[in-house]
């Protein structure tokens, strides 16, 4: 296919490349090793650039752009060399906030959204609970009627910026006898009576993003903070899985770029037995297989984010069932290898690669969430065999 990128979404990639590399990246080691990074801060200084809103309509607080908009900025903020603060970024641009875009009442925008786009307000997403990560049907969280409000209980967890949020775009059950088509979703305020932060949770990797699991004890919100139609929820949810699916690959595939292009470097210095490394012929073919399979990768991605574009409106409309296979495909080409190209760069890098200061120790870490995050690969190959008739 030919370049789906102008000018103005090259000059948007130089801004997004400067921001990762300048005001990100030198941070790494500080913020890795507190395991938290000072959201407010990063979150003001990436919406005054534009980068959270820019493929957002211009009436909604974004820049007016296209979904390449997000793939310029998911290929580039990889160079911060931290996939924690990568994801926080992604969760406010790509996750909490499409939903609220889509369906959200000119109140809701204004009060949500456009804060969010312009790094004000920091949002989460609250969809995983203990007893229910990828089956959303198994979700006990309760939003109950009362008057002009909904009183909502129970708990979620792996919340990705839970504990510096200012606001959870969650999904709640409305009507629990109809299971996952009984769910609906709300905007609830962190600062609202009830609402808290159970625990900080430590990750294997991503550690310089915060994950919490939460606390929703009869916490009341008015019924203005519902999200589009009651009972709805699972739908617009399955819709705005897609969009966090193709972030995932756009943002693993670029990183996989990049680590492929870091570990070539040290082969060219590291000489062993009289040779420098990259020239040992197992190597070649190793790193030769990685890259084509991110080119594979890459070219799925583009074509998923190409249909993406074409099909999808708002979350009424839903995408194609073909759109839908071919995202979840990519989800799990694009995670299953690049866990194995930087199980390849670790052992390349040998003892060097182990050692917690050097990169390719972070890069290892941070990949293995990718296999889980947004839906499991075992639930997206269901949905390839369901959607392909088995």
């Amino acid at each position: 296919m030919s370049s789906p990128f102008t000018e103005q979404h090259e000059q948007f990639r130089k801004t997004v490349r400067s921001f990762a590399e300048k005001e990100l990246a030198p941070h790494v080691e500080e913020w890795e090793q507190k395991e938290i990074f000072p959201a407010r801060e990063v979150f003001k200084r990436a919406g005054e650039l534009g980068i959270l809103g820019a493929h957002y309509p211009e009436d909604k607080g974004g820049g007016g752009g296209d979904v390449w908009f997000t793939v310029a900025k998911t290929e580039e903020l990889p160079r911060a060399g931290m996939a924690g603060v990568t994801m926080a970024l992604l969760v406010q641009s790509d996750m909490a906030t499409p939903v609220i875009a889509d369906l959200g009442t000119k109140e809701q925008i204004d009060e949500f959204l456009a804060p969010a786009l312009a790094g004000d307000k920091i949002a989460a997403l609250g969809v995983s609970e203990p007893a229910a990560g990828s089956d959303v049907a198994g979700i006990r969280t309760v939003a109950k009627r009362d008057g002009d409000d909904y009183v909502l209980s129970g708990s979620k967890t792996y919340i990705t910026n839970g504990t510096q949020c200012d606001f959870v775009t969650l999904l709640a059950k409305t009507n629990p006898e109809a299971g996952a088509h009984g769910c609906s979703f709300f905007l609830v305020p962190a600062n609202t009576k009830g609402f808290g932060v159970s625990k900080k949770l430590r990750k294997i990797g991503n550690h310089s993003s915060d994950t919490a699991e939460l606390y929703l004890d009869e916490v009341r919100i008015p019924k203005r903070y519902l999200i589009g139609e009651e009972n709805m929820g699972f739908m617009y949810l399955m819709q705005n899985f897609q969009s966090e699916r193709l972030v995932a690959c756009t943002s693993a595939t670029a990183s996989g770029f990049y680590a492929l292009e870091r570990t070539i470097a040290f082969g060219r210095d590291r000489v062993v037995m009289g040779k420098p490394l990259v020239k040992r012929e197992y190597w070649q073919h190793r790193l030769a297989d990685h890259a084509i399979n991110l080119e594979a990768g890459k070219a799925l991605s583009y074509k998923c984010c190409e249909a993406y574009q074409r099909e999808k409106y708002d979350l009424k409309t839903a995408l194609s069932m073909e759109t839908v296979k071919l995202i979840s495909m990519a989800k799990v080409f694009v995670a299953e290898n690049i866990g194995k190209l930087l199980d390849d760069c670790l052992q390349f890098h040998g003892g060097a690669g182990y050692i917690e200061e050097g990169w390719v120790a972070r890069a290892w870490r941070d990949q293995r969430l990718l296999r889980i995050g947004g839906g499991t690969s075992e639930v997206m190959r269901y949905y390839v065999a369901k959607i392909m008739g088995m």
